[in-house]
């Protein structure tokens, strides 16, 4: 009888058998193509990773990540019941995003005062929660606000866990000026606050305006990195000692809904953190990094996909070390998220925090050969990019000459291709369109128009400003316009499915060509085959289409799409198109009438905008 161990009954698992198998199974396909990706920086993405070594990891302090909820309501009174509301729920961390913040987007808190802010804080416990303030370039405003109204409450500053979030460098980037003066009043502030107690970080570097603009991840890495370095001289040049300036400092990640790679950025952020600790001969200190849910990643249409995208967002950068995660609610897209958005969106990190029990292990990440891979490859690379910032004289003049959003513009570019090709695919938006969405719930407040930002002491600074984009906006604006000529004629724009053949022939890539032509707001009529193309023409007629498109395999198109393309013309289409690619009848087909092929790998937005177009 067999008494060894299972597992040595099997021979060793090696990597030589593994691509022995692999290449059975791809049967002389491409391996580079087929099993390995390239992230936005270049960094490939392997099907398989060798285990890790033993890894020491810069991490955050022990315990759960704090749970932060925006307060944002321009209302004192409501802003009151929400934050009170998401206290009790279970945040323990608030964010004061003021109005005329980036961040803002149109709303904000609309406290000048202390009594205003007062209003919007009242019963909430300072020194019980977490606090950050965003307020763009009002940001020493809001801070002395704040200062004051504990000074008010008889709360001591130094008792208190507070971010003041100034970020003039991040204004700079997201509105094109700040003043030039921003190195003397961060020293100013830190030096006043000090004097009343104040124990707590005055600076955040902030990757949020390089990400929305379409940032890589190396290339956030880096400008949070050269933006915080730029604090460190600022304050130390103000008469602050390093090791001042340096606990004066905190950080803020984008999370989206790539999970390897938000875990291997924020990793790779206390890694970069060290580095330049040791640079200026500091001994390590945990960093404070908050993680914000990204903007650029959220969707207007079929809404509650957010969820499951700032889900694993928010869960991703807790496993990668964020000390704080704010989540946007799955609203925010589309105005003021009301109540029951941001329960959600609350909940949502509840679960993971106390149900999935995401936050017992430090680090979960260390010594798994995937994560270790692109940490260390990310962290390589994003020192490069900070090198690259500060050889063109730090971010400040990085930004001035236009440099750094040269290099943001080119990923951008690339990005935007793969979105219209649906190489990144959006889920609701260019992938599974949902026509027949119900309308959700905002808050009944249209978001204001932009005040003028205002910029600090000293002569202006200007850039070149960084812009904010969400992906799917570009589908968007084409459901926008399906819905106006709903509302105006009382249907969408249509688009013929001219089915060929029996269904199994045809049903998929007529279900393929429905869902693609949806994200476009184009709905597809005709569930039916036709083998003759006398009845594909009347069929065409009656639908009230005005454009069609030919569904079947590529046999049948060699049979019959000829005479169905002459039918179709002859019956009025005024676009025709084909599911699946040319092959080697394109021309012909081309020739006859077709005007454009729909297939994978495609660019969808440039046909859907044709298409659309010829439909109404």
């Amino acid at each position: 009888m067999e008494n060894r161990p299972l597992a040595d009954l099997f021979p060793p698992a090696t990597r030589e058998r593994w691509l022995g198998l692999v290449e059975g199974v791809l049967k002389g396909g491409d391996f580079e193509r087929r099993l390995v990706s390239k992230t936005a920086d270049g960094i490939r993405i392997e099907p398989l990773y060798e285990p890790a070594g033993p890894v020491t990891q810069p991490m955050r302090a022990a315990g759960p990540w704090r749970i932060a909820q925006r307060v944002d309501h321009p209302q004192a009174d409501a802003a009151q019941t929400l934050a009170l509301s998401d206290l009790e729920g279970g945040a323990d961390a608030l964010t004061l995003v003021f109005s005329g913040a980036p961040a803002a987007r149109g709303f904000g808190l609309d406290a000048t005062t202390v009594a205003d802010l007062d209003a919007a804080l009242a019963g909430v416990m300072l020194p019980l929660i977490s606090l950050r303030l965003d307020a763009g370039g009002r940001g020493v405003e809001a801070a002395h606000l704040l200062k004051d109204l504990a000074a008010q409450r008889g709360d001591a500053l130094g008792d208190l866990d507070i971010d003041l979030g100034l970020d003039p460098i991040g204004t700079l980037a997201a509105t094109g000026r700040v003043g030039d003066g921003f190195a003397k009043d961060l020293a100013e502030t830190l030096a006043t606050f000090e004097a009343a107690g104040f124990t707590g970080r005055l600076c955040l570097a902030d990757g949020r305006p390089y990400h929305e603009a379409g940032a890589s991840e190396a290339q956030e890495l880096a400008a949070v990195l050269a933006t915080a370095v730029a604090y460190l001289r600022a304050l130390e040049a103000g008469g602050h000692s390093v090791e001042r300036a340096r606990d004066a400092i905190a950080v803020l990640l984008v999370a989206d809904a790539d999970e390897f790679l938000t875990i291997a950025k924020f990793r790779a952020l206390r890694r970069l953190w060290a580095r330049i600790e040791a640079a200026c001969g500091l001994d390590a200190k945990p960093l404070r990094v908050h993680a914000e849910t990204a903007w650029r990643m959220m969707s207007r249409r079929d809404p509650f996909v957010n969820i499951l995208r700032t889900t694993l967002a928010a869960g991703s950068a807790g496993l990668g070390g964020a000390d704080s995660v704010t989540a946007l609610p799955y609203t925010a897209a589309l105005g003021l998220p009301d109540a029951f958005a941001r329960r959600v969106v609350r909940n949502s990190q509840i679960v993971l925090i106390e149900e999935s029990n995401l936050a017992r292990v430090a680090d979960p990440a260390a010594g798994a050969g995937s994560f270790e891979a692109l940490t260390d490859e990310l962290t390589q690379a994003a020192w490069s990019a900070f090198q690259a910032i500060e050889a063109e004289g730090g971010i400040v003049a990085s930004l001035q000459a236009a440099a750094l959003q040269g290099r943001i513009e080119k990923i951008r570019t690339t990005r935007a291709r793969n979105v219209a090709t649906r190489r990144e695919p959006l889920t609701g938006a260019s992938e599974f369109p949902f026509l027949a969405e119900k309308p959700v719930t905002v808050l009944d407040l249209p978001p204001a128009e932009a005040a003028p930002p205002r910029f600090g002491t000293g002569a202006p600074l200007a850039c070149e400003p960084l812009p904010s984009r969400r992906l799917a906006e570009p589908y968007e604006a084409l459901r926008d316009s399906s819905d106006a000529h709903l509302d105006a004629t009382g249907r969408r724009p249509l688009v013929f499915l001219a089915n060929l053949g029996a269904v199994a022939v045809f049903n998929a890539r007529s279900t393929f060509a429905a869902n693609a032509f949806a994200a476009g707001g184009i709905e597809a009529v005709n569930e039916a085959g036709f083998d003759e193309s006398d009845a594909l023409a009347r069929a065409f007629t009656e639908s009230g289409a005005r454009i069609a498109c030919l569904c079947s395999s590529d046999a049948v198109y060699a049979e019959k799409a000829v005479a169905a393309t002459e039918a179709l013309k002859a019956a009025g289409a005024t676009r025709i198109y084909l599911a699946g690619k040319p092959g080697e009848l394109g021309d012909t087909l081309k020739r006859v009438g077709v005007h454009d092929f729909l297939f994978a790998g495609g660019d969808l937005l440039a046909l859907l905008g044709e298409a659309q177009a010829a439909a109404v």
